[in-house]
């Protein structure tokens, strides 16, 4: 039998080990957590499938001005920090160009198709259908201005992509939320999307199956990360392990366990928060308000606030302004009751410079594959990308043209 390390329990790594047990494979995964634990714990926990294009940096100067002078709560940045960010920024905003991002684009939705269903599939054998709704999320306007924009870019996506999708007006999004009684302009209704109720909860869920299939979960030290006689070898709290294989699957933490093997990215590490909040309105579904780049989703532990991005010192300490702002917007538009988290939760996202995801294999280095990079998307893309992944290893002809993500 063949075997396989997987460094990193998040919903890539776990995506990745399951995909390769069901090719034969002995696996085990390593981090230095439990699964789920960390992004994949704090996100808005959202499986996008209208997510087919990624983020363009805005190009035009009067976009950019709000940005730099803080007009704009979807980015937050400290001026101390931005040097470390200059060079992946600047590759990014070159990427953004039309042209580029068209052609990233048409990559990027190619692995976001077949995200739900492969998602579905684990959801099913994972026993996890309790923590699903299948019901979409509302990207909610309050200016008439910014809906009427809202509204043609959804058709575009709607028409170029085949992106089901609903335009409502206010009056529409209040039968549907009657909780919303703040400004609305209207919302767009996408349809597909599935929100989940604790996405922490759904990473274990997924690993209780890997484990239930005979995978090995251990608590260990990524960085040991070295090659071994019969492949990689990694430390953990049992001994060292030894695999023909190793997956790095960390996310953001990936580039320092690779650094030492002669490895360099262009990486953001964009910083997020999150806060709950309980005793106040009850929402049926999330919502995305598109004028305070802020998510608002009903949890198991109450309605989630999620932040835009944050550029900062990687080990700065909470800098929640864009949480504070957010809080305040959501209590315009419903009772968002108390906080019932002593400190906000923040993590990092790593977004590559090229916008996609790397999957595959380590160009001088036999034995070692690339799976992380996804941005916003790792919990959506995880089993995606886990799968095309496992495919490359086992020398299976890849459902996703895997060219775009080659690292």
């Amino acid at each position: 039998m063949r075997t396989a390390l997987v460094l990193g329990a998040g919903m890539v790594g776990i995506g990745a080990a399951l995909h390769l047990q069901k090719r034969g494979f002995s696996v085990v995964v390593v981090d230095r957590r439990p699964p789920g634990e960390e992004t994949s714990h704090g996100n808005a926990g959202i499986i996008q499938s209208e997510a087919v294009e990624p983020y363009a940096m805005p190009r035009d100067v009067p976009s950019l001005a709000k940005v730099a002078l803080g007009l704009t709560n979807d980015v937050h940045y400290k001026l101390s920090a931005m040097p470390d960010h200059a060079e992946p920024i600047a590759r990014y905003w070159w990427n953004s160009e039309a042209h580029r991002h068209s052609a990233i684009s048409e990559a990027y939705a190619s692995l976001i198709a077949h995200a739900a269903p492969e998602h579905d599939l684990l959801i099913r054998e994972a026993g996890a259908e309790a923590l699903i709704r299948r019901d979409g999320y509302l990207a909610l306007h309050r200016r008439p201005a910014g809906f009427e924009e809202g509204i043609a870019e959804a058709r575009r996506i709607g028409e170029h992509y085949g992106i089901p999708h609903r335009i409502l007006d206010a009056p529409a999004v209040r039968a549907l939320e009657p909780a919303l009684v703040g400004p609305i302009a209207g919302a767009v209704h996408w349809t597909d999307p599935w929100t989940v109720s604790d996405p922490g909860g759904l990473v274990k869920a997924y690993a209780a199956l890997f484990t239930r299939n005979g995978g090995t979960l251990r608590i260990g030290d990524a960085l040991s990360l070295k090659p071994a006689r019969s492949g990689w070898s990694v430390a953990t709290a049992d001994g060292p392990i030894e695999a023909e294989i190793a997956v790095v699957a960390l996310g953001p933490w990936s580039p320092d366990v690779l650094k030492p093997l002669g490895y360099t990215f262009s990486m953001l590490r964009m910083r997020g928060y999150h806060r709950h909040y309980v005793g106040g309105a009850t929402l049926a579904r999330s919502f995305y308000d598109e004028d305070w780049g802020y998510v608002l989703a009903p949890m198991a532990r109450g309605l989630r606030i999620t932040t835009g991005a944050e550029f900062t010192g990687r080990d700065a300490p909470a800098t929640p302004v864009q949480l504070a702002r957010a809080e305040a917007a959501a209590r315009d538009l419903l009772d968002l009751g108390n906080s019932v988290d002593p400190d906000p939760w923040f993590g990092e996202r790593p977004v590559l410079a090229g916008m996609l995801p790397m999957i595959g294999a380590a160009p001088n280095h036999p034995g070692l594959w690339f799976d992380f990079g996804h941005g916003h998307q790792g919990f959506t893309l995880g089993p995606v990308s886990g799968r095309l992944l496992a495919e490359m290893i086992a020398g299976e002809a890849p459902g996703v043209d895997p060219q775009p993500f080659h690292p």
